[in-house]
């Protein structure tokens, strides 16, 4: 009887034990993401792109474009089914998809796009609206930019995720509702819609099934913000959630070795790198290039590589992904921790220095560890800080942050949109620059001759490696944890992205 009774107890506590598992899992229909940071307010508003890729893994979701990056496409009409320059270049008109509604049912027109435009300061903000003379309304389903000059990167610096100017947002429903209300609750034209949002924690969407382009299979996505890797790998083994974003290191590799778990890689237009930020200073050791060429020859980038991405990403000397238009392909620097200390001997440092904090781009702990150990070999002394990437992405575009940055960017565009927005003196995220460069990139922005301007921007690049003016690591490859139930994934699909989308094309496979 004894048996009998443990037996039955037995049963019923293995039953629990199973509904308690199942019950973690996320319900049918619903695609659970673990997303790699915070969620914030300001993730959701196209208005505030930051120059970071991180936003458009929301803006792909809930908003929509003129025209953004597809599959086969890397500018594919959207929202905008045409357009056309005009013949002295001072002219773009955009010809506007008739018939569509923001997820409030108020009518997209040509007014929300003069509107967006008008309201954006995110990314290269200042240089679109000193360009642009006039945004005009021929009628509500054409809108028309006139440029003071020609600019042969109009389009790159509008109409591609290099900025989030041309992602609209609904003119009506914020007039209506005012910037907070908008925060509480924004409307867009995207595949899903907002259910809603506990800020750092969680974002709630659901199908748009008007979607012009096609009707989203997964009728609702969750995103989990979570920065800790191990927590996202838990999460993922017990099938809490579906993806897992950015999963390197030891955790990417246990995903790698789980029969029922599998590793998919993107390789986007992205780039590591440390920034000097003190080099300006004359009175900093890091104004002697002597000192920034012993950081760069004292990184062992294939060991970083091979530990924390598998060794698939490409080693590289420049801080403009080789895959970029116009593009310098430039080789990195070799591993070289004696010559590293010579040099840091001849610029008067034979005992090396304190560098002050080295700050890596949330939430990439583990790459800033390396580098901090790599620089301590060779007598630069740093001590790892570690922040949130909301408060990091603000206080490096503002310009607080001292020491060493150790970050990445995953924003489309060219080669000129990255240098305006991370070495030309005036740039969002450039500490100081050279005047010498500075004018090569107004010289080449009014360059209409393909040749020639390439040969301009690849001076740039060429000045920048010989002044050291940073340490590019790799062009580093985007590693996500996939669970059993996610069937189409579409990650690597879209080249220029670093995460699944487009989200409309992604799916579940049948319980």
């Amino acid at each position: 009887m004894n048996k009998r009774r443990s037996a039955l107890v037995a049963a019923l506590l293995l039953a629990l034990v199973s509904c308690e598992v199942e019950a973690q899992g996320p319900p049918e229909g619903e695609l659970t993401i673990a997303f790699d940071a915070t969620i914030a307010p300001a993730l959701l508003d196209p208005a505030e792109t930051s120059g970071l890729g991180t936003l458009f893994q929301f803006l792909y979701a809930l908003h929509d474009a003129l025209a953004k990056p597809l599959p086969g496409n890397n500018m594919a009409p959207s929202l905008a089914e045409s357009w056309r320059e005009s013949a002295d270049g001072l002219v773009y008109e955009f010809k506007l998809r008739e018939g569509l509604k923001f997820h409030n049912g108020d009518p997209f027109t040509a007014d929300d796009v003069k509107f967006t435009f008008e309201r954006y300061r995110g990314i290269s903000s200042q240089l679109l609206h000193e360009r642009v003379k006039a945004v005009e309304i021929p009628d509500q389903h054409r809108v028309r930019f006139v440029l003071h000059a020609p600019w042969p990167d109009f389009l790159v610096f509008y109409a591609t995720p290099a900025t989030g100017a041309a992602w609209i947002t609904p003119r009506k429903y914020i007039e209506k509702v005012g910037e907070e209300g908008w925060k509480r609750q924004p409307v867009g034209l995207g595949p899903y819609r907002f259910v809603r949002m506990t800020p750092g924690v969680e974002l709630v969407l659901e199908a748009n099934e008007q979607y012009w382009r096609k009707k989203p299979s997964i009728k609702r996505i969750v995103m989990k913000g979570v920065p800790d890797r191990s927590t996202r790998l838990t999460m993922l083994k017990t099938g809490e959630v579906d993806l897992a974003f950015l999963m390197f290191g030891v955790e990417g590799m246990t995903i790698k070795n789980d029969p029922r778990l599998r590793l998919a890689k993107a390789m986007p237009l992205a780039a590591w790198w440390l920034e000097f930020t003190e080099q300006w200073n004359p009175k900093s050791p890091w104004h002697d290039r002597r000192v920034r060429l012993a950081a760069n020859m004292a990184i062992d980038r294939q060991a970083i590589n091979e530990s924390e991405r598998f060794g698939l990403s490409r080693l590289t000397g420049s801080i403009i992904p080789s895959a970029m238009d116009f593009a310098l392909r430039i080789e990195a620097y070799r591993y070289d921790p004696i010559q590293a200390r010579r040099l840091l001997a001849d610029a008067g440092y034979p005992n090396g220095f304190d560098a002050g904090d080295l700050i890596p781009m949330p939430p990439f702990s583990t790459e800033g560890e390396a580098f901090a150990n790599y620089l301590s070999a060779a007598g630069i002394r740093t001590r790892v800080r570690t922040m949130e990437r909301a408060a990091f992405m603000d206080a490096w575009r503002a310009k607080k942050l001292r020491g060493i940055l150790a970050t990445v960017t995953t924003m489309p565009g060219n080669a000129a949109s990255r240098l305006e927005a991370f070495v030309v003196s005036t740039g969002p995220y450039a500490y100081g620059g050279y005047p010498d460069i500075d004018e090569l990139f107004r010289a080449q922005a009014q360059e209409r001759d393909r040749k020639k301007r390439e040969g301009l921007l690849h001076q740039i690049q060429r000045l920048m490696h010989e002044r050291v003016m940073h340490a590019a690591i790799f062009e580093p490859a985007a590693v996500h944890g996939v669970g059993p139930r996610v069937d189409e994934l579409r990650v690597s699909s879209t080249p220029m992205l670093s995460f699944a989308a487009p989200y409309e094309d992604l799916r579940l496979k049948k319980p």
